[in-house]
């Protein structure tokens, strides 16, 4: 009874956000709805697809389709330990209503019951999210019974609390080892570094080259490969070889691997309550534990007289000077540099390696064409970029957010300043991806110009958008700040920064013609073309600056009229 007692703040929050929140809720509820039907409904799309042309091809058809569902169950499985590890550590250990359950009557197996249960509806929901349209299309290109359906349910329940299992026995591991908040910036930080050495893997694979005749031999060697059996000892394995007797008649007994997921989950649960039970109360209490910086201790020995004296300077240059100090103290936030870093080498890599000799448009042409095109795609990198930075930079401020608001600094002055702050790498990032991208193309010298040129003035509406839009839809009481980048206010900014970016493209894709056409052809405009080409630039001018002055005008009067 307790376990559910522990459980139901999470049921009244879910239910006054749904149905009390009022229009906004709703609002929001719709978008988000809106934006899962548009993933279910691409995801079923590709899957289906895929799995079509799989079945026509001879012998090799329904080998590549297993194949896919193992590397689908073990993607899931990884995707679920590294989730568990990451949920349960704020779960157990960081949780803000921790200290008061702990302070309450209730027995430590209760608490772990209770947050082993929170754990895994809040690490598994994404992995179900995507999960569902793509073993529907597996159903429906196999025409699977009902029973298909019900084996599905059968195998993800213990598949899921096993995966639940593992990560929360790990992450218990862990803290006995390192506190609590250090064990989830490591974490993080060999995260990134995975993501982006399998990035490079992946990519310097080449795997384009699969659909290249030339490269033939090695297509016929990975078939081969395909044959070769999976690794019986893995949970993924366990849940193919279930699943695929409910959809292709097979010698092995889709029940057999079924029982033997629920014996192992079962297990692993019981198992991970012994290690709760066993460590848990030492590791809780260690996460409890703080300090003062070995600097600040000396420093406090100093006399005040003898301290060194900073310069005085502007209040937007001290804004600008704490945000720098907040970024890099913050190890969510700088190490994502890395990853930035490798998304740099990555799309100029792939601009490296274009065929462009093997297409039988003149190159000349498709160089020119394509560099305009990636002004759009640069775009796009800046805004993901942006709703991950510029967005949660208010948000940010979290609960000193009071300090500001009884400060003598106006609003207008922080959000400026953010936007200063914010500014100079966007730039910078944008400039290197459209000089380097146009310099690998050997474009001409009119798209050598442009693309800078309008890059440099679009990240100034990015910018804007998200500084004013993060304003409009602050969070400071969020536990983790990328939960404000994935939020409603999230969303919305990516929309209207992509709209915004389109606008852009479009604006100036007949111009961009006209002028290219007549460099090649060697002729002079007309005065019509001259007035159209004039009244884009006038038109593209205007757009810029209202991206910039809407969304902080609107986002500084939402701001100072914050009352938390």
């Amino acid at each position: 009874m307790n376990v559910l007692t522990l459980l139901a703040p999470r049921w009244w929050g879910f239910r006054n956000d749904l149905f009390f929140g009022g229009r906004r809720s709703l609002i929001k509820a719709g978008s988000l709805l809106a934006v899962a039907v548009g993933f279910w409904v691409g995801i079923y799309v590709i899957f289906y697809r895929v799995l079509r042309y799989f079945q026509a091809v001879e012998e090799f058809g329904d080998l590549l389709a297993y194949k896919l569902l193992t590397m689908v169950y073990l993607t899931f499985f990884g995707l679920l330990i590294f989730s568990n590890v990451l949920v349960a550590l704020n779960t157990f250990f960081l949780s803000q209503d921790l200290e008061i359950i702990h302070a309450t009557p209730v027995s430590i197996g209760e608490i772990f019951a209770a947050r082993f249960l929170d754990t895994l509806v809040e690490s598994s929901w994404m992995v179900l999210l995507f999960g569902i349209p793509i073993f529907t299309a597996y159903g429906l290109v196999y025409q699977a019974s009902f029973v298909y359906y019900l084996g599905l349910v059968s195998v993800m329940v213990p598949y899921l609390i096993l995966a639940a299992a593992l990560g929360i026995s790990l992450t218990m591991i862990l803290v006995q080892v390192f506190p609590a908040q250090r064990t989830r910036d490591i974490l993080f930080l060999l995260s990134l570094l995975v993501i982006i050495l399998l990035f490079f893997l992946f990519r310097f694979t080449r795997p384009e080259r699969l659909v290249d005749p030339d490269a033939f031999a090695s297509v016929i060697t990975y078939f081969r490969a395909l044959s070769a059996p999976a690794s019986p000892y893995l949970p993924s394995s366990w849940a193919s070889e279930a699943i695929w007797p409910l959809l292709k008649p097979s010698p092995i007994s889709s029940g057999f691997y079924q029982g033997f997921l629920w014996v192992n989950g079962l297990a692993s649960l019981v198992m991970c309550a012994f290690v709760a039970i066993w460590v848990y109360p030492e590791g809780w209490s260690k996460s409890r534990e703080s300090g003062r910086l070995l600097a600040g201790r000396f420093l406090g020995l100093v006399p005040k007289q003898l301290r060194p004296r900073k310069p005085r300077r502007s209040q937007t240059l001290t804004l600008m000077g704490k945000d720098l100090k907040f970024f890099f103290r913050d190890n969510t936030q700088w190490s994502q540099l890395l990853l930035i870093l490798a998304l740099i080498v990555l799309y100029l890599y792939n601009y490296s390696v274009l065929p462009l000799d093997s297409v039988k448009v003149p190159t000349f042409y498709l160089q020119n064409l394509i560099a305009f095109l990636n002004v759009g795609l640069a775009g796009f990198v800046l805004a993901s970029i942006g709703v991950r930075f510029v967005f949660t930079a208010v948000s940010g401020e979290g609960f000193s957010f009071w300090i500001m608001q009884s400060a003598p600094v106006s609003m207008r002055r922080l959000l400026w300043s953010k936007f200063l702050f914010y500014l100079a790498p966007l730039l910078l990032l944008g400039l290197i991806l459209t000089i380097a991208t146009n310099q690998l193309l050997q474009v001409s010298a009119l798209m050598r110009w442009l693309a800078p040129i309008t890059i440099f003035s679009m990240v100034f509406g990015i910018t804007a958008l998200g500084v004013g839009m993060g304003a409009v839809f602050p969070n400071f009481k969020a536990e983790n700040i990328t939960q404000v980048a994935t939020g409603f206010g999230g969303l919305l900014y990516m929309i209207l920064a992509m709209g915004f970016i389109a606008l852009v493209v479009i604006l100036e894709a007949g111009p961009v013609y006209i002028l290219f056409m007549a460099q090649a052809r060697h002729h002079s405009l007309s005065f019509f073309q001259w007035l159209y080409v004039g009244g884009s630039i006038l038109l593209l001018v205007l757009v810029n600056i209202a991206a910039v002055w809407l969304p902080m005008r609107y986002g500084i009067r939402r701001l100072a009229a914050y009352e938390g």
